[in-house]
C-alpha cells in the first residue's frame, strides 16, 4: 500500500479539458484532410455508421450475457460472415482477430494445426520480398522459417521463381494481392495449383482488399486463407492502436481449424458453437471487437455488390490518376497501370538534393498527411500513395500541386525543404533520439 499520496499534477477541470481539445486540433486525421498513406486506406469513414454503432442495443451489450438475451448481436455477426464469404469467395470466416496481424497470425497457426492433422511437420513459409512486415513476423511467432521470394522485374511473382523453392518442408506460401507495390499478381491462381500440388498451402494478406472487393475474388484464385482488415477496406475508422478486425477466412481444408466459438444458426436461433474437436482455440477473449464489426456491417449493407464493384473502381482510378499527374516530376517504381496505389522512387529528389524525409516533411506545411516513405523495402527511398475512392478530382490535384510546389522549391532553396516541417505545432524532431530516449513520465520538479 501507499504510504504518500502519489505525484500527480494538480490542474482543474477547465485546463485539462482545454489541454486535450488543443491536443486534438494538433492532430492530423481524414476530417482535416487528405490522407494518402499507402497500403492503409485511410478512406472517409459515413457518420451513419458510427450513429448505428452507438444505437444502446449494440453499445451498452454486456458481453457476458446469455446468447438468449443478444440474438441481435449474434444475427449481425452470422450475417457479416455470410457477406465476408460472397465477397471474398471464402467458406467460412471467423470474425475474432483484433487487427490484420492478429489475423495473419490465427491463419498460419490454422496453417499449423492443418499440417500437424496429417501427421506432418512442416517448417517453411514463402514470403514475396514485397510483403508487410507483418507477414514474416506472424510467421516466426507461430514457429516457421521464413524463405523470401524475389519479384520479377515486372514487381510480382513468377511460378518459376516459386519452384525453384518449394519443396516437401514447404507448409504455405504468403502473398498480398495486389502487393505493397499496387501491382496485381496475375500468377496467383498457378501459383496456387502448384502449392496444392506438394500438399502446401496459399495465406492471402487481405489487406489491399479495397482494389479488388466486387471485381474479384482471392477464394476463387485458390486462397485458402484470408483476413480481411475491416477497420480498412469496410470503413472504420483505425490508426493510433485500435481498435480493429480482422476477420480470417478459409477455405474447406482449413474449416475445421477455426478458433472457437462459431456464431451458428439452428432454425432461427443464433448461438456459439464451442464443439469443434480441431480448433486452434481461442484467439480473443470474448468475440472480437464487435463496434468495429456493426460499422462493417452498415458499410456492406449501405454499399451493396454493385456500390462495392464502383468503390473498387473509383480507388483504382484515383490511384493512377495521381500516378499520371506526379510521372513526370518523381520517377516511378515500374512504369505500368497500377491497383489501388501507386510507389515513386526517390530518385528525383535526389537529383535535387532533398531525401525522400524532406519531401515528406514539407507536405505538413502544405496541410497535408505525407504517403508511406521507405515501404515497400524493394523501391529505393519508396513513396506509396494510396488515395482511396473517397477523394476528389480536386483533392487530388491539389496534393499533385504541392508535391510539384515542394520539387521547385529544391531546386531554389533545398535547406527550405531540409529543415521542414515550418508552419507545424512541433517542427522536425530527432527521431533517432525519440525513439532511444523516449520521455515517458512527468518531469517533476524536485
Amino acid at each position: 500500500l501507499r504510504k504518500s499520496p502519489p505525484r500527480l499534477p494538480e490542474v482543474d477541470e477547465p485546463r485539462v479539458v482545454r489541454h486535450y481539445t488543443r491536443l486534438s486540433s494538433w492532430n492530423h486525421g481524414i476530417d482535416s484532410g487528405f490522407y494518402p498513406l499507402g497500403s492503409c486506406t485511410m478512406k472517409y469513414n459515413p457518420r451513419i455508421n458510427e450513429e448505428l454503432a452507438r444505437l444502446d442495443g449494440f453499445a451498452k451489450l454486456h458481453p457476458c450475457l446469455p446468447e438468449s438475451m443478444c440474438q441481435g448481436a449474434l444475427e449481425l455477426m452470422w450475417r457479416l460472415e455470410q457477406m465476408l464469404c460472397e465477397v471474398t469467395g471464402m467458406m467460412r470466416f471467423t470474425l475474432q482477430p483484433a487487427a490484420g496481424a492478429h489475423g495473419e497470425l490465427c491463419g498460419v497457426k490454422m496453417i499449423r494445426a492443418y499440417h500437424r492433422s496429417k501427421g506432418k511437420r512442416r517448417h517453411k513459409v514463402l514470403i514475396p520480398d514485397t510483403a508487410h512486415g507483418t507477414n514474416p513476423a506472424s510467421c516466426k511467432l507461430a514457429g516457421f522459417d521464413v524463405v523470401e521470394i524475389k519479384s520479377s522485374s515486372e514487381g510480382i511473382l513468377t511460378p518459376e521463381a516459386v519452384s525453384q523453392l518449394l519443396d516437401d518442408d514447404t507448409a504455405a506460401i504468403m502473398v498480398t494481392n495486389p502487393n505493397t507495390l499496387g501491382l496485381f499478381e496475375k500468377n496467383l491462381a498457378e501459383i496456387a495449383e502448384m502449392m496444392h500440388g506438394e500438399g502446401a498451402l496459399v495465406y492471402c494478406d487481405g489487406a489491399n482488399l479495397n482494389s479488388m472487393m466486387g471485381v474479384a475474388r482471392p477464394g476463387d484464385m485458390g486462397v485458402d486463407v484470408l483476413q480481411v482488415n475491416l477497420h480498412k477496406t469496410f470503413s472504420t475508422p483505425h490508426g493510433g492502436g485500435g481498435p480493429g478486425a480482422g476477420p480470417v477466412g478459409v477455405s474447406e481444408r482449413l474449416e475445421p481449424f477455426l478458433p472457437v466459438p462459431m456464431v451458428e444458426k439452428r432454425d432461427d436461433t443464433y448461438f456459439l458453437d464451442f464443439d469443434r474437436p480441431q480448433s486452434i482455440g481461442r484467439m480473443k477473449s470474448f468475440y472480437g471487437n464487435f463496434a468495429v464489426m456493426v460499422r462493417a456491417y452498415a458499410y456492406l449493407r449501405e454499399m451493396g455488390a454493385e456500390g462495392l464493384k464502383r468503390a473498387t473502381q473509383l480507388a483504382v482510378l484515383n490511384a493512377n490518376y495521381l500516378r499520371h499527374r506526379l510521372s513526370g516530376p518523381l520517377k516511378l517504381a515500374y512504369d505500368r497501370p497500377c491497383l489501388h496505389e501507386v510507389v515513386f522512387s526517390d530518385e528525383s529528389l535526389d537529383e535535387r538534393g532533398i531525401t525522400t524525409l524532406d519531401l515528406a516533411k514539407r507536405l505538413l506545411d502544405y496541410g497535408m498527411h505525407p504517403p508511406t516513405i521507405y515501404f515497400p523495402l524493394v523501391v529505393h527511398g519508396a513513396l506509396m500513395m494510396e488515395p482511396t475512392e473517397t477523394e476528389s478530382p480536386e483533392t487530388l490535384d491539389e496534393f499533385a500541386t504541392a508535391v510539384e510546389a515542394i520539387l521547385a522549391e529544391a531546386e531554389r532553396d533545398p535547406e527550405l525543404v531540409r529543415t521542414a516541417p515550418h508552419n507545424t505545432p512541433v517542427g522536425r524532431l530527432d527521431e533517432v533520439r525519440a525513439a532511444r530516449r523516449p520521455v515517458l513520465k512527468y518531469p517533476f520538479e524536485d
